[in-house]
């Protein structure tokens, strides 16, 4: 009689293990073949974090545009995720449009006829209220503001002090006493007013086109810079509108900075008290005009310490201010409209 043959056991022989195994596989296909067709809000939403960010510029800020065809957000300042364009014709695509107030005319035949879902449009202006006119024409019309006021939605300063520990301090050598570069002078202004009763106290020496003494662009800081003291006179007073006059001309040069501008309060939230002179600080003209003149070497260099811990970094290419639009994006309010864009302004 023949033997019969072992089983050979196998996990699949007992019918409860079966049973799991085939109504797992049934629940994974169910699963897989749900979300494929209807995938979730979150898969969408994450597949669209995944491309870059759109950011159209309808209009240029300055006259010459830049070429910001490639990644030149990553390739120029290390921020990912950001595509630059000026073409038009991406205005579907885009998820921000950026519309310069220089370049914005009475009435909005000139801006898109719509605008897309989810489209968001940014106000960017570096000039000050007093220099800003037609404001009161773009109510109801954009959902970010961009400018050099510390409350914007995306804040661009002129400049700012960076660390640097290991910076030294440098003061160059100075041939005379005070210096101002004006272009644009008119009486009816502050700082027209306070240089003329300054000058009756001590000799200034001026410089741009207002006193037809125009300076070249690489003139400017090593002309500056051979004065002690310089005068950052604002055009306009306002908060936060702190310009190129402190940045470049000033403390970038290696001179100490007179400003006349918002209170020193507001100064001091960018730079370190001791890096300036406030005109405010005294009484009168004249007292300034003393300090500054019988001011001894000791005194003179206490105003460069900042130069230890910091160094100056200024804001100059606009690619670098539209990229940054990328990095605060995520942080930015959904929904915002501004009613009253004078009134924020002027605020």
């Amino acid at each position: 009689m023949a033997r019969a043959l072992p089983l050979l056991w196998s996990p699949w022989s007992r019918p409860g293990v079966k049973v799991l195994v085939t109504a797992g596989v049934f629940v994974t296909t169910l699963w897989n073949l749900r979300c494929f067709l209807n995938p979730s809000k979150g898969s969408r939403e994450d597949s669209k974090h995944m491309e870059p960010l759109v950011v159209l510029v309808w209009e240029w800020p300055s006259k010459r545009v830049p070429n910001v065809s490639g990644d030149v957000c990553r390739e120029l300042y290390s921020i990912t995720g950001c595509q630059l364009t000026t073409e038009r014709q991406l205005l579907h695509r885009a998820d921000v449009v950026v519309f310069p107030h220089v370049r914005l005319r009475p009435g909005q035949d000139r801006l898109p006829k719509e605008r897309p879902p989810g489209q968001n449009w940014v106000w960017v202006s570096l000039e000050s209220p007093s220099n800003s006119r037609a404001l009161a024409g773009w109510n109801q019309t954009f959902n970010w503001v961009m400018t050099y006021r510390q409350d914007s939605d995306i804040f661009i300063p002129y400049g700012k002090l960076v660390p640097n520990r290991s910076a030294t301090v440098n003061i160059p050598t100075k041939t005379n006493l005070v210096s101002w570069v004006i272009s644009n002078y008119h009486r009816t202004q502050r700082r027209a007013e306070v240089y003329k009763n300054l000058s009756r106290y001590l000799h200034v020496n001026v410089y741009g086109r207002a006193n037809n003494k125009p300076l070249c662009k690489d003139c400017l800081l090593p002309t500056t810079s051979k004065s002690k003291f310089y005068l950052a006179f604002e055009n306009s007073i306002h908060r936060d509108y702190i310009t190129e006059k402190l940045w470049r001309n000033s403390l970038l040069a290696g001179t100490v900075p007179v400003v006349l501008g918002p209170p020193r309060a507001n100064y001091e939230q960018f730079v370190p008290a001791d890096s300036f002179i406030h005109v405010d600080d005294f009484s009168s003209l004249e007292e300034l005009a003393t300090f500054l003149k019988t001011m001894n070497s000791s005194r003179y260099q206490q105003f460069f310490a900042w130069q230890r811990r910091f160094s100056v970094k200024l804001y100059t290419d606009w690619r670098e201010r539209i990229c940054t639009i990328c990095t605060a994006y995520p942080h930015l309010p959904r929904d915002r409209l501004y009613p009253n864009l004078q009134s924020w302004f002027n605020s």
